[in-house]
């Protein structure tokens, strides 16, 4: 496997190409404003309406590549058509909270990469003042914006084009203008019974019948009003976050607000183990975090559940499909001649039929998923190990647990 950057990228294809084998090499926003403040001084540099079509298409499919679910892809072709708004927002956002697994680091970074090529802005919200409701690390505020430094130092090193992205710190921005946000928050929660707020609290990993405590009851208005507060236009989290989406969109009828926002949520990994249907930061056998070394990630992936013939709920064929396909857009397998010889796999769908046969058996697929994915997670321990103020970021994270 080769992350090397392709040689002369420079059509739209081939640097959408280049970037998906190395998302460090996704164009910056800046690239498309330049393009069109050229061809507003010399018109005959303009994309001719054809081209214009074309790319609009590649933006959506580009976009819709990233979500297991969108709502609505009518309003997502309609946003990707609106002259006024060259550069759509998207929101992420998350809990600084200890150790990042690699759907946390390698998938947001590969999904981020894929919005700013797509000609997006991407705004992620650093939620510290959302954990510390959440009783995250204790409630320690300082210890909670130490862990979201850190998350910033890994998605830097694991190849994020940061020059499309702008971190925000929810501390931060709500004292900035906290007569607009606690305005809209309180009209949120005005707006809504206590039942319709509590089924969301499963945004925050808890049940919607777990005694919760008044701070976490507050929790989703906030998160509702996060995505007006940061002018989104397309919520870009995962499917777990999906109710407190919907609320925002409930709250566009309440208000009768015309433009809302819309949903782009994607697929959630599982866990390692057997009936596992998301990682745990509780359980480290379940997932691969970043800092793991590459003994760990072997025995990892040697443990985990991996059926033979079986594809629905392997966990195994979910990081191949997910993370190794997206980052290398391929998957290659090293086996001896008597065992079928060594094989490379340019699509998921070849890999599944070669499983589901049995002509692909685990003790194949595994040792291949981990170099894999040791490749990828290299620059991140490289980082770590050479650059001191990151070292210092993870010490310190590591004692704070």
């Amino acid at each position: 496997m080769d992350l090397s950057p392709a040689p002369g990228a420079s059509t739209a294809a081939e640097v959408a190409a280049a970037a998906s084998v190395d998302p460090s090499l996704a164009p910056d926003a800046s690239t498309a404003a330049e393009v069109a403040a050229a061809a507003s001084v010399d018109p005959s540099l303009a994309p001719d309406a054809s081209s214009s079509d074309k790319a609009e298409d590649e933006r959506f499919a580009l976009l819709m590549s990233i979500g297991e679910e969108c709502i609505q892809t009518d309003e997502l072709r309609l946003l990707l058509q609106n002259k006024e708004k060259p550069f759509p927002i998207c929101y992420d956002g998350f809990e600084p909270s200890g150790r990042m697994h690699i759907a946390q680091g390698i998938v947001k970074t590969i999904n981020v990469n894929k919005m700013i090529r797509a000609g997006c802005k991407v705004k992620i919200w650093i939620a510290d003042w959302f954990a510390q409701l959440n009783n995250k690390m204790g409630g320690d505020l300082e210890k909670i914006q130490t862990v979201g430094r850190y998350m910033i130092e890994i998605w830097k090193a694991a190849g994020m084009n940061l020059d499309g992205v702008e971190f925000l710190w929810s501390s931060e921005e709500i004292n900035k203008r906290a007569d607009e946000y606690w305005t809209l928050v309180m009209d949120i929660a005005r707006r809504n019974k206590v039942k319709r707020i509590t089924r969301c609290c499963t945004i925050m990993g808890r049940a919607d019948n777990e005694e919760l405590t008044a701070a976490q009851i507050f929790y989703p208005c906030m998160q509702c009003a996060d995505i007006f507060f940061l002018e989104a236009d397309i919520c870009q989290l995962g499917m777990d976050q999906r109710k407190v989406n919907m609320l925002a969109r409930e709250y566009c009828d309440d208000i009768k607000r015309k433009h809302k926002p819309i949903i782009l949520s994607h697929h959630m990994l599982p866990g390692f183990k057997e009936g596992q249907e998301k990682m745990s930061k509780s359980d480290p056998s379940s997932a691969i975090f970043m800092e793991d070394d590459e003994a760990q990630v072997n025995l990892k992936i040697k443990q985990a559940f991996c059926p033979s013939n079986i594809v629905e709920g392997n966990p195994c064929l979910e990081y191949i499909k997910y993370i190794v396909f997206p980052w290398f857009e391929r998957f290659d397998v090293d086996r001896k001649e008597k065992n079928g010889g060594n094989k490379t796999f340019l699509s998921m769908d070849d890999l599944i039929t070669d499983y589901a046969s049995g002509a692909l058996h685990p003790a194949d697929v595994k040792p291949a998923l981990a170099k894999a994915i040791n490749e990828i997670l290299k620059p991140v321990r490289d980082h770590f190990n050479t650059s001191k103020e990151a070292k210092n970021l993870l010490n310190t994270v590591k004692r704070s647990r």
